[in-house]
């Protein structure tokens, strides 16, 4: 990667640093009444922009909802022999990528993804005809999606070719709630499309949660602080807190879609309209996780198999098994049969990944599990769901969002017009929205950056995203 000035502060940022943790933490000092620029969230989107901040000498505190850093980025250490993502598993585009080289700066190993899925057909794995037919049928439909497009933006289920037969539902699947947490029907041609090339996954031994929580521990923030009320105007921000009130130049907010327009924090004067309207074309999609402990490979898979089935329907999952060697498998759910699933909690969520597999392997699957948990992102209510994905008619209103009002800048995935869905997506917007930020308090004099010009690859159907 070329060293840039942007990649260099970023890299930087935070070598220098004390810790100092504020608010609520037991033993934290009280939180400050002022800042330059206040973050709300500590997830990927806050921690990129926070760092980003304090490379420009510029004071700043962040306000987190939850006790932990990472927002939507969770590794989970200590229910199984191996660290477990709860949320985002992938990084992509590891030749642009920053986060890559601060992985490798924080001493973290950094592992690629499983090359491509294997097909299950039943008890049996797909002949090699079969799963050639299987990936003919998703090129079409990635092409009739590009194709569309270009001139409207429908649902993607509107324009997929009708003869793509039995491989249909596995197509839906995988375009759809493998991809972005939401069926077909649901999810806008414009916003595949944009999507940028993600063939390229790179992961972390230790988890992406732990990642982020490692680039943000010597940041000035507060957890258990969630902001009540924001108070804004085209001078200064006031954010009400239940550890005091931080007054500020500006502020980069980097709350989920859902959260922003549950109402769970309060503006005043209110959010403008075409923001709030944005923001609900761009709600999140639902994906979860099931994780089975199964010792003794009772699946017979080779270490980090990724395999989907031939489905008659999106009712499915797919499964990442024996993940880093260990003895750990984790079934993936999502669109409207995972958020129904979700809703109906763990023990059902577990139940139908026993049943699943049992189905495709056996009933050897069953009394192999050990150990289990499940996510239920929906239900997480600083989250509210897993990633955004704009409806038919809503790709434009990533660019909305990105918008600033007064001197709040909002980022996260949802805010990028290419990496959505993505913790690739949320640390650039929160780079460009702390940037933002620094110009309107006169921090930086540089002129703003130009757009990245975008790629327009179409991905390959074992594209892991999440």
């Amino acid at each position: 990667m070329t060293l840039t000035r942007r990649t260099f502060l970023s890299a930087s940022a935070g070598l220098a640093m004390t810790p100092a943790f504020y608010g609520q933490r037991a033993g934290a000092a009280p939180l400050p009444r002022e800042a330059d620029i206040v973050v709300i969230g500590a997830g990927a989107a806050g921690i990129a922009a926070a760092r980003r901040i304090m490379a420009a000498n510029r004071k700043v505190i962040v306000v987190e909802a939850a006790n932990r850093i990472g927002g939507r980025c969770q590794t989970d250490s200590s229910t199984f022999d191996v660290p477990f993502d709860r949320g985002a598993r992938w990084m992509h585009n590891p030749e642009t990528n920053p986060m890559i080289k601060l992985a490798r700066a924080a001493g973290l190993e950094i592992t690629t993804a499983p090359a491509g899925q294997k097909i299950r057909i039943g008890r049996r794995n797909a002949r090699a005809g079969e799963t050639e037919e299987f990936l003919a049928a998703v090129v079409r439909a990635n092409r009739a999606i590009d194709e569309a497009a270009r001139r409207f933006d429908v649902s993607c289920a509107s324009v997929l070719p009708k003869d793509l037969g039995d491989w249909t539902g596995t197509a839906e699947f995988v375009l759809g709630a493998g991809f972005a947490g939401k069926d077909l029907k649901d999810l806008s041609v414009g916003d595949k499309l944009r999507a940028q090339d993600r063939n390229t996954a790179i992961g972390c031994r230790a988890g992406l949660g732990t990642l982020i929580a490692k680039l943000g521990e010597q940041l000035p923030l507060s957890l258990s602080t969630p902001a009540g009320r924001i108070v804004w105007s085209n001078r200064d921000v006031s954010v009400e807190t239940p550890a005091g009130r931080i007054a500020a130049r500006a502020a980069v907010i980097t709350v989920s879609t859902n959260v922003l327009t549950a109402g769970n924090i309060k503006f005043a004067p209110d959010i403008p309209k075409k923001t709030l309207d944005a923001a609900s074309k761009l709600s999140l999609g639902s994906y979860d996780r099931i994780a089975l402990q199964m010792p003794g490979n009772p699946l017979g898979l080779s270490r980090d198999d990724v395999i989907i089935e031939k489905s008659d329907s999106t009712k499915t999952g797919s499964i990442f098994a024996n993940m880093g060697g260990s003895s750990l498998c984790t079934i993936d759910v999502g669109g409207s049969f995972g958020r129904d699933l979700s809703a109906q909690g763990e023990k059902a969520m577990v139940a139908f990944a026993v049943e699943w597999l049992t189905k495709l392997f056996g009933s050897e699957a069953a009394a192999a599990v050990k150990k289990s948990t499940a996510t239920r992102w929906n239900a997480a209510p600083f989250a509210l769901g897993a990633m955004s994905a704009a409806g038919p008619g809503g790709q434009a209103s990533r660019k909305v969002l990105s918008e600033p009002f007064g001197c709040i800048y909002l980022a996260g995935e949802a805010t990028h017009e290419t990496l959505w869905g993505t913790i690739d997506g949320a640390w650039e917007s929160g780079e460009r929205a702390a940037e933002a930020a620094l110009r309107r308090i006169g921090a930086l004099k540089d002129p703003e950056p130009e757009p990245r010009p975008t790629k327009q690859r179409r991905r390959g159907a074992g594209s892991p995203i999440n």
